[in-house]
């Protein structure tokens, strides 16, 4: 009697495990949250600009992106970032001034976790003119941006609920969390002086890389994330008239990329992590050579897939997103494709949580754009979605909403 007892009993453990192991495989979507709230930054004024930040979600299984709605009311929220564990967006408002001040401002808000929408909840001036990009390090302790009108960057303090500290001062009662950059280019119009346009702090925290468009150089600063200070440390430069945008480092090997706005090209460095060095491998072009007459055109933003095999690059006025294989022993590029976006001005790009989609930000023509990315090639393929945002200029992913850390 015992022994079938067991036998009963083992048999219907098995019959289970068997079932939640084929729900678990065969239907994710009844076990796996894959939903993510998804910001877009604007340009705001008169239509057919925006109001501020709008939100939709984003189904991960499907590529899904509902309707966008107004988040925030805010004045020109153009390039965005979120917290690594607070359910906190941040947000530049690039403007001439603040309150009066020659600033613009830097903006943190509260998630609400229902519908995304969002909440003011700290401001700080960013200490310059024009604030065009922000980004946080990896413990979510410090916030660098970039003045792109006055060419500085700045690193503010964030609190343990999310609200951004005042930069802090050093004994000589300068700005510790300040640094004003120097330099011009040959191009008269664009590099008569400098021209911050990217912050990021590496993975260790050691240190930040800022692009300098007007200088023609990537600044590497010693960063102090506990205390928020940066301190000058060295730079590379990059071609002359190359105009330097934003950086992107590899995920797991020792290069980083900038995109050179002027020139249309991207520029690989092998990067000393422990120094704080970058030296220069080559710089590729974003188009083909094949295409001469490129008045009009510029690159904008940049990003390497998180597999580390692809790096991708938008082109302004071309209208297209460059695919670059990136070889992993030199860290050299070799263009492999450029897909048209199929909107105008793609300021913007963002590859979704997974990897297994990209979405581009048409400034001008007010949409936004889905790809699907092929894993073993990168190759991007249009995926007939097409999201109406007025003037997007950029686009965040939330974590997956079953998993964002609660409210501060």
């Amino acid at each position: 009697m015992c022994s079938q007892k067991n036998l009963l009993f083992l048999t219907t453990r098995r019959i289970l495990s068997s079932i939640l192991l084929f729900s678990l495989f065969c239907c994710p979507s009844g076990f796996v949250q894959a939903d993510h709230f998804v910001w877009f930054g604007t340009y705001t004024g008169k239509p057919p600009r925006g109001n501020g930040i709008y939100v939709s979600r984003y189904d991960e299984i499907t590529g899904e992106i509902s309707r966008p709605k107004l988040a925030t009311k805010v004045k020109n929220p153009s390039f965005l970032a979120v917290h690594p564990t607070l359910s906190i967006v941040y947000a530049v408002s690039e403007i001439a001034d603040l309150n009066g001040q020659p600033t613009g401002g830097i903006i943190s808000f509260v998630v609400d976790m229902h519908s995304g929408q969002l909440t003011q909840q700290s401001v700080q001036p960013s200490q310059g003119k024009g604030p065009c990009h922000l980004s946080l390090d990896a413990t979510g302790k410090s916030l660098l941006a970039a003045n792109y009108g006055s060419g500085s960057v700045i690193c503010l303090g964030i609190n343990n609920d999310g609200s951004l500290l005042p930069p802090v001062a050093t004994k000589q009662d300068k700005p510790g969390g300040f640094i004003q950059h120097a330099g011009t280019g040959p191009n008269k119009s664009r590099q008569q002086g400098p021209h911050g346009h990217s912050m990021n702090a590496t993975s260790t925290g050691k240190f930040a890389i800022s692009c300098d468009l007007g200088a023609d150089k990537v600044f590497i600063h010693k960063l102090d994330v506990p205390t928020a200070v940066i301190t000058p440390h060295n730079s590379a430069s990059t071609q002359p008239g190359g105009g330097p945008r934003h950086f992107a480092l590899h995920p797991r090997l020792p290069f980083g990329y900038a995109n050179n706005e002027l020139d249309m090209t991207v520029t690989a460095f092998r990067f000393d992590a422990v120094e704080g060095n970058l030296q220069k491998i080559h710089s590729a072009s974003t188009i083909p050579d094949s295409i001469q007459e490129r008045t009009g055109f510029s690159t904008a933003e940049i990003a390497i897939h998180p597999s580390g095999k692809f790096l991708y690059v938008s082109n302004r006025g071309h209208d297209s997103i460059a695919l670059f294989g990136i070889n992993e022993q030199s860290g050299k590029l070799s263009l492999k494709s450029v897909e048209p976006t199929r909107c105008q001005t793609p300021r913007h790009f963002a590859i979704a949580p997974g990897g297994k989609r990209l979405y581009a930000a048409g400034q001008a023509s007010g949409t936004v754009i889905a790809f699907t990315i092929d894993s073993e090639t990168g190759k991007l393929t249009f995926a007939k979605r097409i999201l109406k945002v007025p003037k997007p200029v950029c686009i965040v992913f939330s974590h997956p909403i079953s998993s964002t850390p609660k409210k501060p």
